[in-house]
């Protein structure tokens, strides 16, 4: 089957969608380093990503009925929209010196409402373009964009700050979204799941129906709780990742840290379009989670320069999206069309939840812990280990998460039912 022809409405809408992701990151990491140098707080820049993924897990379960019964190009569109007009309202704020933490703070809260019901529509539009062939290839580039605007996203933005401010970047954000906006109303069409297919359920109902199929497929449950375990564990690495490096570097350094992330999952997403199909991809899924577990977190901890950190990033990256690309599968191919919605809710509510509260954690456990832990000890070894000063706490931190997450993988590659899936 020729790709290119076959997935031409997916790769249209795949680019544009990247464009103004790309914008909105842009967005994003402006205002990340603007909060923290404002407060010099982990835990209220944590708190910025713990607003966006609270109200999105918390709805979730109940937004699968949205994208299962209603239109998805609708959806898309009307979710993009409410997003953009946040925006709007941001740089409103900050051009007139109002904008404040709570501002952020409740703006990022109705992204993430939004997030929760184009998310699940998003998943089945991806379905419905993609012939079942092609899912792999589909998946790693999904991957392949995300890494893609990791890189460009600080590079882009703080040469927008510095030579326009905010605002600039604020602006590209705005115009990316017109133009994704434009491309999906006009050009793209998504062909509807048959309507017999899809019983008449009210949210709880539909809730309930998600819910009830994830449980009956225990293979699946287990495997999307293995996910939430090292979503909880990646959240707080991202959490005290900027209050380490910010602590004894510049913004550049963590601009060109964040960077290496996105090289490696450009390198990862490129690895898994060419891979074979796997005998075992399941095996895939933990052997990838393993290798990322115990490299990342160990070489941050201990590390003490730059290139060490930029090396650790790429080790715990780089298998990503190769795991995420099998992983792909196994949801789409498994779930029927019919129901993927619903599951794809229920998944976005149990494999994410414990991204806020990792957030939150790593937070205030590099504030409130592991900081004034490391400034009270007087021990030679730990001083060598993870250095000294502030971002001394955060650096143990990531030693111990390191660990924590080795043996989350170990227990859950062990268990049967998780090797039974394909």
């Amino acid at each position: 089957m020729n790709f290119l022809k076959d997935c031409r409405a997916f790769l249209t809408l795949w680019l544009t969608q990247t464009l103004s992701s790309l914008g909105s990151a842009m967005t994003s990491f402006a205002l990340v380093i603007w909060l923290y140098q404002d407060s010099g707080s982990a835990l209220k820049t944590s708190l910025l990503t713990v607003c966006s993924y609270a109200p999105y897990v918390l709805m979730s379960i109940f937004a699968g009925v949205v994208s299962d019964k209603w239109n998805k190009k609708t959806v898309m569109l009307v979710c993009d929209s409410f997003a953009a007009v946040c925006t709007v309202v941001t740089l409103v704020l900050l051009r007139s010196g109002s904008l404040a933490v709570w501002h952020l703070y409740l703006l990022n809260a109705l992204v993430g409402l939004m997030n929760a019901v184009q998310s699940p529509a998003a998943e089945v539009t991806a379905t419905l373009l993609t012939p079942e062939v092609h899912y792999q290839k589909t998946g790693s580039l999904r991957y392949f964009s995300n890494s893609l605007v990791s890189i460009l996203t600080p590079v882009l933005a703080a040469a927008f700050v510095s030579f326009a401010g905010i605002e600039a970047v604020i602006a590209f954000d705005l115009c990316t979204f017109a133009a994704a906006f434009l491309v999906l109303l006009c050009v793209i069409r998504i062909p509807d799941v048959p309507k017999q297919t899809v019983r008449a359920e009210t949210i709880w109902q539909s809730a309930k129906s998600g819910l009830s199929y994830v449980r009956s497929e225990r293979g699946l449950l287990l495997l999307i709780l293995f996910l939430s375990a090292i979503n909880f564990i990646a959240s707080i690495n991202k959490a005290a990742l900027p209050a380490m490096i910010l602590s004894r570097e510049s913004e550049t350094v963590l601009g060109v840290v964040n960077s290496f992330v996105g090289i490696a999952t450009l390198l990862g997403s490129v690895l898994a379009a060419f891979l074979p199909k796997p005998r075992s991809r399941i095996r895939v899924v933990c052997l990838c989670l393993f290798f990322s577990m115990s490299t990342e977190n160990f070489l941050l901890a201990v590390g003490h320069h730059p290139l060490l950190w930029c090396i650790g990033v790429v080790l715990g990256w780089i298998l990503i999206p190769v795991m995420g690309a099998n992983y792909d599968v196994i949801l789409r191919s498994r779930v029927p069309q019919e129901m993927q919605g619903r599951v794809y809710a229920v998944r976005n509510t149990l494999q994410f939840f414990t991204i806020p509260l990792g957030y939150f954690c790593g937070g205030w456990l590099v504030d409130e812990i592991c900081e004034p832990l490391m400034a009270a000890v007087d021990n030679p070894l730990l001083t060598m280990l993870f250095g000294s000063g502030k971002g001394a706490g955060a650096a143990f931190l990531f030693f111990v998460i390191g660990i924590i997450g080795t043996v989350v993988c170990l227990i859950f590659g062990g268990s049967k039912e998780l090797r039974k899936l394909p």
